[in-house]
């Protein structure tokens, strides 16, 4: 499977442009679909508050254009006079790779990142628009690849990492297996080593890819086998937010250790830009940073589909708030009911 990025993007559009070279920003990229507009924004304005000294350019691959993304994405290259561009994909030509629940096509949108940007730049950061960053991101800009294809930060633990290789049949993955939330790219190797095409190959196979239940990630952690550096846990410390629910007492908590983080991932269905996840500490970090945006008055979001039910109603009710957590199940089931 072919992917020329040139032909996918249908419209670029740019707010604010400095002069600034290259060798003085880092540039910055995310995938996203329409669920992740506020994570996304909320996610630049984090960057920029922590790193006041530094230059960045954003990049945001999208399949759909809202008036009102744009009118923040706009909001945000004027207060902190910073690059950022938004690029409406075709992703019709993607639409046959799998998905899931949670991993929808927009996953896939590294892959035009790295096709576009190759011969532009020499690399960049991509992250996932549900972290949140808290520290200098200096350290990015001088890292030595060497031969490397990546830098990533692993994902789990050592367990994790048995089943993975067990799964994806490859002994070494039990040694490390890698968060694709996280990947500093460089683009020169990745073309070298022909990643993309080698990745959508593996992932159009529909017998190899019932095994590939994280998708790319999988797929990527094969490819990159002895061709990555692992950075410190601090550049993608994943947090799940529905590992609340196994404790009854606010102040018990199963979160990670997020002081030393320099960017928190929020894994998992519940995000927190979700109206039932802002009562618990670990969200307080993409609060704090949307309170200090342009966007702080912006309403975080409500449930909508079937799974956000679901677990609005499983929040709720450890929240004690029973009523709301009723009638949330019960549209839940509503929804799944016509689903079905």
């Amino acid at each position: 499977m072919y992917l020329d990025a040139n032909h996918i993007i249908k419209k670029k559009i740019t707010f604010h442009s400095n002069n600034r070279s290259n060798a003085d920003q880092l540039d910055i990229a995310y995938g996203i679909d329409e669920n992740f507009f506020l994570g996304c924004a909320v996610s630049i304005s984090s960057i920029l508050i922590s790193n006041t000294n530094l230059e960045f350019s954003f990049h945001i691959f999208t399949n759909h254009l809202s008036c009102d993304f744009e009118k923040n994405l706009k909001l945000l290259s004027e207060q902190y006079k910073t690059n950022i561009t938004l690029y409406l994909v075709d992703d019709v030509g993607l639409s046959k790779l799998p998905t899931t629940k949670n991993w929808t096509i927009a996953t896939y949108f590294r892959f035009i990142i790295a096709d576009y940007f190759y011969k532009k730049i020499d690399k960049i950061l991509y992250i996932d628009a549900d972290i949140i960053c808290t520290g200098s991101l200096k350290e990015l800009l001088t890292l030595p690849f060497e031969e490397n294809i990546a830098y990533v930060v692993t994902d789990k633990d050592a367990i994790w990492w048995n089943k993975c290789a067990i799964r994806l049949d490859e002994s070494k993955l039990s040694k490390s297996y890698f968060n694709a939330g996280f990947l500093l790219m460089n683009l020169n190797k990745w073309h070298e080593f022909n990643i993309n095409d080698k990745a959508l190959e593996l992932l159009s196979d529909t017998n190899k890819s019932k095994k590939f239940t994280h998708l790319d990630q999988d797929v990527l952690n094969l490819l990159l086998l002895d061709k990555v550096k692992y950075l410190n846990k601090k550049y993608n410390q994943q947090v799940s937010i529905n590992y609340e629910l196994k404790y009854k007492n606010k102040n018990n908590t199963c979160s990670p250790n997020l002081e030393q983080a320099i960017l928190i991932h929020y894994i998992g269905p519940t995000k927190p830009w979700h109206t039932w996840a802002n009562h618990y500490k670990c969200a307080q970090y993409f609060i704090n940073a949307k309170q200090q945006s342009p966007l702080k008055s912006m309403p975080l979001l409500p449930a909508t589909t079937a799974t956000q039910m679901r677990y609005c109603s499983k929040h709720k009710i450890h929240q004690k708030k029973y009523f709301s957590g009723i009638i949330c199940n019960i549209i839940y089931c509503l929804k799944k009911l016509t689903k079905n």
